[in-house]
């Protein structure tokens, strides 16, 4: 991805964010100068990979398969001292553009549908080799158990969610004509580096093609402390 392009997308995403009504902590609008200033104390952030994720998932083609992430608070399962358990993100998903199916083998998740148009979410089991199961599929909504066939997709309005237990399947997008979604995840500990398992293979974390400066750094591009 061109770092424009990526710049781009953090002005649209932001002004809908402020649209819906959300509104993100300080540090995502730290500039990489400003980030290079800042001491230990904001490690926390730079080790567990809070603030901007942009992914166009290796494809080079966001606008059909990506995905806009901001991480508001992650744990970590390998930090003896961490206490912190849980994660929450905040994801945004266009009409028709596809966010890749995968699963995680340890994160449980809830995917909430905070408002905007509607979200399909696509579900399968998964087999013994990782591939994906033709069983039904036990999924919670909002609270309520359903049972549905492998490959379901079930439409969430805004306001509704589902909980995805590790090793499910799952792909999701906005549905076409209704607008792009502003999506919540509350979960487990979240590892993008180890813990997912994408039923293709993707690209994680994009490539950057630097034709400007940036906006804000991404979560992976923090300048260590001094």
């Amino acid at each position: 991805m061109k770092r424009s392009q990526v710049n781009a997308i953090m002005r649209e995403n932001l002004a809908f964010i402020e649209k819906m009504g959300f509104r993100l902590p300080p540090f995502a609008f730290y500039t990489r100068e400003k980030w290079k200033t800042l001491g230990h104390e904001y490690d926390e952030i730079r080790r567990h990979m809070l603030g901007w994720d942009i992914t166009d998932y290796g494809h080079g083609d966001f606008e059909r398969i990506g995905l806009f992430l901001f991480t508001l608070r992650n744990g970590s399962v390998s930090e003896p001292d961490c206490k912190k358990t849980y994660a929450e993100k905040l994801l945004i998903s266009d009409e028709d553009q596809y966010s890749p199916m995968h699963f995680h083998h340890l994160k449980m998740e809830d995917i909430i549908n905070r408002g905007g148009g509607n979200l399909v979410v696509e579900v399968y089991n998964s087999t013994e080799d990782d591939g994906l199961a033709d069983t039904d599929v036990t999924v919670t909504t909002d609270g309520v158990k359903r049972i549905v066939p492998a490959g379901t997709k079930l439409v969430l309005s805004p306001g509704e969610s589902i909980t995805l237990p590790p090793r499910q399947y799952h792909a999701f997008w906005a549905e076409r004509g209704t607008g792009k979604v502003l999506i919540g995840e509350v979960s487990m500990v979240n590892d993008d580096n180890a813990d997912n398992r994408f039923y293709e293979p993707q690209g994680r974390f994009p490539t950057i093609e630097e034709d400007e400066e940036p906006l804000y750094p991404l979560c992976f591009e923090y300048p260590e402390a001094e």
